[in-house]
């Protein structure tokens, strides 16, 4: 599929020279620092060195106050307390997070995750029921809640109150709860907007500690689960999150908690986790379970108090994983091949899939798989409970809940944001559904969004990859939406010696510029390309800088994600 090469805008030359100097560093990686915001000495300072000190305080989240002042009723009363959450691994790690937090204060605490099949997303009447047989007086929703009015409703009924702790867009109204922790809150002046939901459950330990006087320390040993919510939920890796994700990959790759070490060890031979690592070998796990059984069984994972325990519960896990991913791979094909005999459906510019027996626990997998193919907005539907339930991805560029909201009157329930939507709809909608969004992202999304696109940071000429430059960009880690490895242009590069296919359809090279030294490449998917570079022609690359480590030895290697031959 043919990709955008997009250049971002260089920036102020003023700031990024002064930037440049003031640093001492290369003015390509100014550049970049500019495009992330970072303009000036001190806000590099912040950049390059987190600071737990830099976390904002708690407090300044809308009805903070109220919700502490909530939880230390209950403790002080000795009332049973619920922590309700989300089937994902955003929402599993929260209920974990704090469920594990308030058991060394609290001796009456119970957990609760819906079941996906029976319940559905947020949360639900079963789960209020469960509270009030168990005697509950206060339920701690996480990553879900913003728009369960009625449910609130129903809990207050009964006698039950609650606490909301969400980072969803809210509706047009707000649940009638003690407390409702959400900074998208119109009305909430919280300095940083895009917490994952497990970073809200975080705030509320952190404004624990602080109201009744704890050390810092007993929040910050819970960062390696956040760090795990940022990578999952794919939330920006900037701002707080960037702090937040910093030392939690410090927690987990030095002293992670039982459940998440249990799942390093079956998951990764990697001696320091990235992101992107938690994005593919840790994540996929922890949602396994809620995607093929029940995601009780991550957060019996996550909370386990010894390893042995740990390890017990993820021989489970992990098997549901492979489970997984044997279903998964069988409805994408199966959704590939309607697709693919369909001519009306491969000339649209979305994706719409309906087949009843499909698992529901996979839609969201196969709807980013489909989106990974065609490159348009994707929903995927399959029937559940009497009702069709949906996945709906999108592509870079298109904001996919404003379009879902063109078709709300065609649903029972749907929420979340820009590039990824849940939904819930009656079977006789899905047609019009297929219409609707087509016709809506049609009239919305412009040529160049269907194209996959590269953003270019900056052209850099190979001789300047040197290696201190390599160790200053080293520092821009962790990466992650809107910090991004930086993804650099070298032009009129060559081929040194013979260009190999390797793998399937993948090339390994060596290339030079000019006088510039010979780097290694390898370059996935552009097996096409081999002819060309064998001939010895000339072509622009656009690529990332990466480390491979072996034996304690690094080495630089060039990941070309894309070339182009003069003609």
């Amino acid at each position: 599929m043919e990709k955008r090469w997009v250049e971002q805008p260089k920036g102020n030359k003023k700031v990024i020279s002064r930037l440049a100097q003031e640093l001492n560093i290369d003015p390509v990686l100014s550049t970049v620092l500019v495009q992330r915001g970072v303009t000036d000495f001190e806000s590099a300072k912040a950049f390059f060195r987190p600071s737990l000190q830099d976390l904002h305080d708690p407090f300044l989240m809308r009805d903070m106050d109220l919700a502490i002042g909530r939880i230390d009723k209950a403790i002080g009363n000795k009332e049973t307390v619920l922590i309700y959450g989300d089937y994902d691994v955003d929402g599993t790690t929260a209920v974990a997070l704090l469920y594990m937090f308030l058991r060394n204060y609290h001796s009456q605490i119970l957990y609760y995750v819906p079941d996906r099949y029976k319940e559905g997303y947020g949360i639900s009447h079963q789960g209020i029921d469960f509270a009030e047989e168990n005697g509950c007086s206060l339920i701690i929703a996480l990553d879900c809640g913003i728009k369960s009015l009625e449910e609130v409703d129903y809990a207050k009924s009964k006698g039950i109150d609650f606490i909301i702790g969400d980072h969803h867009m809210p509706g047009e109204g707000l649940p009638n709860a003690v407390a409702v922790l959400d900074p998208k809150r119109a009305d909430c002046s919280y300095p940083f907007k895009e917490l994952s939901g497990c970073g809200i459950g975080f705030k509320v330990i952190q404004a624990f500690v602080k109201a009744n006087g704890l050390q810092d320390s007993e929040a910050y040993q819970y960062l390696d689960l956040v760090a795990v919510s940022i990578a999952s939920d794919i939330v920006p890796v900037l701002g707080e999150n960037r702090v937040l994700a910093y030392f939690g990959l410090q927690k987990l790759n030095q002293n992670p908690c039982c459940g998440l070490k249990a799942l390093i060890d079956v998951a990764s031979k990697k001696e320091n986790l990235t992101l992107n690592d938690i994005i593919f070998q840790i994540g996929p796990r922890i949602n396994a379970a809620g995607r093929i059984h029940h995601a009780k069984g991550a957060v019996q994972l996550l909370t386990a108090k010894t390893l042995a325990e740990a390890t017990s519960f993820c021989e489970v896990v992990d098997g549901q994983n492979t489970e997984r991913k044997d279903v998964d791979m069988r409805i994408t094909a199966q959704a590939l091949d309607k697709i693919r005999k369909d001519q009306s459906l491969i000339n649209r510019k979305t994706t719409v899939v309906y087949q009843e027996d499909w698992h529901k626990g996979v839609i969201g997998i196969v709807a980013s798989r489909l989106t990974e193919t065609f490159y348009r907005p994707t929903i995927v539907l399959t029937r559940s409970n009497g009702h069709v339930s949906g996945s709906a991805r999108s592509v870079v560029g298109f904001d996919l809940y404003e379009a879902l909201c063109e078709c709300q009157d065609l649903f029972e329930q749907f929420g979340g944001h820009k590039y990824a939507a849940g939904l819930t709809m009656s079977v006789e909608n899905v047609p019009a559904l297929q219409q609707r969004f087509e016709e809506v992202v049609s009239q919305r999304i412009t040529p160049e969004l269907l194209k996959p696109e590269i953003l270019i940071e900056s052209t850099l000429r190979l001789k300047s990859i040197t290696g201190k430059f390599v160790r200053i960009m080293r520092q821009f880690a962790p990466h992650g939406p809107e910090n991004p490895m930086p993804i650099f242009v070298s032009k009129q590069v060559f081929a040194v010696g013979a260009a190999m296919i390797v793998g399937i359809n993948h090339v390994k090279m060596y290339i030079q510029q000019e006088d510039s030294p010979v780097f290694p490449c390898i370059g996935f998917g552009l097996a096409e390309h081999i002819d060309g570079i064998n001939k010895g022609l000339p072509f622009d690359i656009c690529y990332t800088i990466e480390e491979n480590v072996w034996r304690e030895k690094r080495t630089l290697q060039l990941h070309v994600k894309s070339l182009r031959f003069y003609r």
